[in-house]
């Protein structure tokens, strides 16, 4: 009898674990040939939007009918995936702005997920919301500044949801994905799960912090080892943006071989390069590119971020509060001091004296990025009260007025490039991490400034289109946000939250 019960146990093991790698197969793994000519020949103008199709026959009966048919007289390709594949739904809204905001959450909001055959979606256990448009499954650092705007609508169960989605993603992989979607897995995006801890706990109590700690911790050691932890200079360590994968990203297969054939570079360095851009969430800048202008160029992996770090730091110091409330002071110690290290060798890399700025700093050439970006207001985010950048601050406010600051808020670079994450581009979370950022260190006037120009021009759009929209264009009011791989989309999840938020802080600009 121990015998059957040990054998049916490790039956049951390999059965479950072949049913977990089954369930993250990705659409190259899942469709091989297909795949890569639907998104080369680009059967759809977006390449994202056949990597969100779900197939209407189990995948290996698709491919066995493919094979069979793709070389008969009058066998059409398109018409062969539009039969076998259903195209994935929009998530669009016509609801106004501020008043329906709530409304638009109802529209933007998904149920629990059910497992698909051969779907790429990663089924999570409890509600969640969408960015909107292209983007139908939960991203990582969008939802924290969603989540803004869901505590201002009441919608605390909400919240608390997608914080319980995010720590279950951790418990499964390590980490959260960029997106709850299998070709997803290999990388993260800005790390905002403290955040959202922190925000939750500010609601609900300070049992959050302990509720949610073994998750934090589980973050916190992916991002401070293997491929993410750099060592800088004699034990000095900083992390980087990463992806583990080294081949073209799933969703735009086409954009990724074209860009990497015609630099003539590597290809699985340059593959390295764009993925971990993505891992950014700045997909991409030319705060990525070697030469400000090219993204053949692209030299992700080669950089300490100053957003990352400054962000970890917060991780840290939350980690650190929470163990305080656990009563576990020797470890609380333990992550005040790493913090507080980390602070140290931000000033020590990503101080830039010639550029009275934070930039970001290439370990490679071991030199300081001579790009002035919003980047480089995310210290004063993430790291509020702290006397070493209080030293910087008539410096930051400078550069800032001279440099980022635009009519419809903050650019995110001083540089056009044709990528969406540059000049004349703005975002809702760069706008409210500038805004944050100076209120932190009582620069309210600056605060005020951003948020006003900002909000005039999300109202502006709204009225001029009915639509908010993924980002804007913030140096020409009069003209849309353009750039990147993908037209601009409309929902749109972080523009509400970070809108709502404010209009709560600065009620004087609600018209």
């Amino acid at each position: 009898m121990k015998c059957f019960k040990k054998v049916f146990t490790i039956g049951f093991l390999v059965i479950s674990s072949y049913n977990l790698q089954a369930q993250n197969q990705t659409p190259d793994q899942l469709y091989g040939e297909l795949f890569k000519r639907v998104q080369l020949e680009q059967i759809f103008a977006d390449g994202k939007t056949f990597v969100d199709m779900v197939p209407l026959k189990a995948p290996e009966e698709i491919m066995k009918a493919y094979h069979q048919t793709k070389d008969e007289a009058g066998f059409s390709f398109k018409d062969f995936v539009q039969q076998n594949f259903e195209l994935p739904k929009s998530t669009q809204s016509t609801y106004g702005v501020k008043n329906h905001i709530k409304q638009l959450w109802k529209v933007l909001e998904r149920k629990p997920d059910s497992l698909i055959q051969g779907s790429t979606l990663i089924p999570l256990p409890y509600n969640y919301i969408v960015p909107g448009g292209r983007f139908r499954e939960v991203y990582y650092w969008d939802s924290y500044f969603t989540m803004l705007g869901l505590e201002e609508s009441g919608e605390i169960n909400t919240i608390e949801n997608m914080v319980k989605n995010f720590a279950f993603l951790i418990d499964k992989f390590g980490h959260i994905p960029n997106g709850n979607r299998t070709y997803y897995i290999s990388r993260s995006q800005p790390p905002f799960f403290a955040l959202m801890v922190e925000l939750l706990a500010n609601i609900k109590g300070d049992g959050v912090y302990k509720t949610f700690l073994p998750q934090l911790l589980k973050e916190h050691e992916y991002w401070t080892s293997g491929d993410r932890l750099v060592d800088i200079s004699k034990g000095e360590r900083l992390s980087r943006y990463w992806d583990d994968n080294d081949s073209p990203r799933q969703e735009s297969y086409r954009e990724d071989f074209l860009v990497a054939q015609k630099s003539d570079r590597n290809l699985s360095e340059m593959y390295h390069h764009l993925r971990a851009g993505a891992a950014s969430g700045w997909d991409f800048s030319s705060r990525w590119f070697d030469d400000q202008k090219s993204i053949g160029t692209i030299k992700t992996t080669d950089i300490i971020p100053v957003d990352l770090n400054a962000l970890l730091y917060r991780q840290e110091m939350i980690i650190a509060q929470a163990y305080n409330f656990n009563n576990e002071s020797k470890q609380a110690n333990i992550f005040k001091n790493k913090a507080v290290e980390r602070l140290k060798l931000i000033e020590k890399y990503c101080w830039n004296k010639s550029k009275s700025f934070y930039t970001d700093y290439d370990f490679v050439k071991k030199e300081q990025q001579s790009q002035i970006t919003a980047a480089g207001l995310v210290p004063l985010f993430a790291i509020p009260n702290a006397g070493i950048i209080q030293n910087h601050l008539v410096d930051i406010v400078n550069q800032t007025k001279e440099n980022l600051l635009k009519d419809g808020g903050i650019v995110t670079t001083t540089i056009n490039s044709n990528q969406q994450w540059d000049a004349p581009n703005g975002w809702a979370p760069l706008q409210w991490m500038a805004i944050k950022g100076f209120n932190n260190y009582n620069e309210k006037k600056l605060a005020e400034t951003i948020a006003k120009r900002w909000i005039g021009l999300n109202i502006k759009v709204f009225n001029d289109t009915g639509k908010l929209m993924e980002k804007y264009n913030v140096e020409n009011l009069s003209l849309r946000a353009g750039g990147g791989e993908y037209n601009s989309q409309d929902g749109f999840g972080w523009t509400n939250g970070v809108l709502l938020k404010l209009l709560k802080i600065y009620p004087q600009y609600d018209n």
